[in-house]
């Protein structure tokens, strides 16, 4: 266990934002290839657009989820609440961990100094400076935990 932690970790020195990391460690296993899975966790960066809202790691545990789970049926209620229980409890682990998911508090800013949408470069003290990669690895390794992953 913790494989996929430490790539999705990986990832995010690699240049990943904090949610394309995680979802893209878990990606293959539900047959979604790399550029999609990019693409679709782009958005969710930085607490989703950089707003510094929901840590975009914490919403990646939501896509893996539905990745693993979800039929993509709209009337399978029954599998979408199986869906959000999951959801849910990991939320909840990672928040008991951390007393938040919200991005910004995580990071330790009241509020956004600079509310651009544009990311910040990626130097080594950027990286030296957030708790991110560590975040971004134990939301890797609830996923694992929570939806059984063992490889």
């Amino acid at each position: 266990m913790g494989k996929r932690a430490e790539k999705a970790k990986e990832m995010f020195l690699e240049g990943y934002n904090c949610c394309q990391a995680v979802v893209g460690a878990f990606a293959a296993l539900y047959g979604f290839d790399p550029e999609t899975a990019m693409k679709l966790a782009e958005g969710f960066g930085g607490g989703m657009g950089r707003m510094r809202l929901t840590c975009g790691a914490v919403n990646a545990m939501a896509i893996v989820a539905g990745m693993k789970m979800s039929h993509g049926k709209p009337a399978d209620l029954q599998r979408r609440g199986e869906i959000y229980a999951v959801v849910r409890s990991m939320v909840e682990e990672f928040k008991a961990d951390n007393g938040t998911i919200i991005c910004a508090e995580l990071l330790g800013l009241s509020m956004p100094k600079d509310n651009s949408p544009v990311p910040e470069e990626r130097t080594p003290d950027y990286y030296k400076r957030r708790p991110c990669p560590e975040k971004i690895r134990q939301c890797g390794l609830i996923i694992e935990k929570h939806l059984g992953i063992e490889d």
